[in-house]
């Protein structure tokens, strides 16, 4: 769905407690973190400015996102 957000929160909501104490507690986690919501918003607004990027760009960046929620994820299962 175009401009839908993937925040963390949104993606993993049974690790909502634990997201907002590592963003807190672990610098590595923090930065990751970081870098994936930034990561989200920009291909939220290409998205909803019609993607003025070419195809295989958009696909780069949101495969570049699921690398980063995917290791995200691996650290909460972790330490859950």
């Amino acid at each position: 769905m175009l401009g839908e957000k993937h925040s963390l929160l949104n993606e993993f909501p049974e690790f909502n407690e634990l997201i907002h104490n590592l963003a807190k507690s672990d610098a590595h986690f923090k930065n990751t973190m970081q870098r994936y919501d930034d990561m989200d918003k920009e291909i939220r607004e290409l998205e909803l400015n019609s993607s003025p990027i070419d195809d295989s760009e958009m696909h780069e960046k949101k495969h570049q996102r699921a690398a980063l929620k995917d290791e995200l994820y691996d650290f909460l299962k972790a330490k859950a």
